[in-house]
């Protein structure tokens, strides 16, 4: 057999010569190109690693975040309890408090379920509950530099109706008041804007208590109401609100304005005529009592 040496060799007289310097330097020059090639299929590896964790992470990000984050946005007077799924598809229980350090706190019977999912330009929000929710609700959220829009579209029917003893959650008054009756939700469509930390309100919303009851009055009802939100009429300007009677033997009236998470109000409550008796220890609890009213103060 005979032995062929390696091309980096080269033969004078029938003896091994030196080495073949043109010949040694290509062989370096292609492992080096080798160990380049190595390193950066090792970079791209990595790089493609982070990318699927993150893209596990949002993917798959769990419900409690969501939860959290809506907890946070309402100083913790809005909570999705047992919160169960992704931030894209799960579902909790919804339930209002008294805010941070409250012990007051009142849950919506079923759970709620979610839907989110990404839009060009912002998110879609999708809700469904049977004990509340007449038909899925939408709202679409808008993402921009330093701004965001929170929209809820224009629906000729109410989009829900709530058993007003939830509202005992929110605490004084109404944890004393345990009131009866139910609260629906109208809108002729509602865009909440937030510019670099301002907040301006276009459309409104109605919050209609209807057919409203007390554990503090003899009345079999205390009538219905409306208290309203209105967007400003220009850039700038805050959100008005209004309390309004629309039946019954104890009278609501009220008007304040809403910016953001700044709200002031003031209002009155009394009695109708020849109902005084039957109202009185309910007005002792609403307000501040002067004389036959009682004054209503928020902020």
């Amino acid at each position: 057999m005979e032995l062929r040496w390696p091309s980096w060799f080269r033969r004078r007289g029938g003896r091994l010569s030196q080495l073949n310097p043109s010949a040694f330097q290509n062989s370096t020059l292609a492992e080096l190109a080798w160990q380049r090639a190595r390193h950066a299929s090792t970079r791209w590896a990595i790089w493609g690693a982070v990318v699927g964790v993150l893209a596990g992470v949002v993917l798959f990000a769990p419900a409690s975040w969501l939860a959290f984050a809506l907890s946070r946005a309402t100083d913790q007077r809005l909570l999705l309890a047992d919160a169960q799924g992704t931030v894209w598809d799960g579902s909790a229980q919804v339930i209002l408090t008294g805010g941070a350090g409250s012990r007051d706190a009142a849950a919506l019977p079923g759970r709620m379920q979610w839907q989110l999912r990404p839009l060009l330009n912002g998110l879609a929000l999708r809700l469904n509950q049977a004990c509340c929710l007449d038909r899925e609700l939408l709202v679409q959220v808008r993402l921009g530099l330093n701004r965001y829009q929170i929209i809820l579209p224009a629906q000729p029917q109410a989009l829900g109706q709530w058993p007003a003893s939830w509202l005992a959650g929110l605490g004084t008054p109404f944890n004393t008041m345990q009131l009866g009756g139910v609260l629906t939700l109208t809108s002729n469509g509602m865009t909440l804007e937030s510019v670099q930390g301002r907040w301006r309100v276009v459309g409104g919303l109605n919050f209609d208590l209807l057919g409203v009851s007390s554990r503090l009055s003899t009345l079999d009802t205390l009538g219905s109401y409306r208290f309203s939100i209105r967007g400003g009429a220009g850039a700038g300007e805050t959100a008005t609100l209004n309390l309004e009677t629309l039946e019954g033997a104890l009278r609501l009236q009220g008007s304040g304005q809403w910016a953001g998470p700044r709200v002031r109000f003031r209002g009155e409550a009394s009695a109708a005529e020849g109902q005084e008796a039957a109202l009185n220890n309910l007005l002792n609890i609403i307000g501040r009592r002067q004389g036959a009213t009682s004054v209503i103060s928020i902020g």
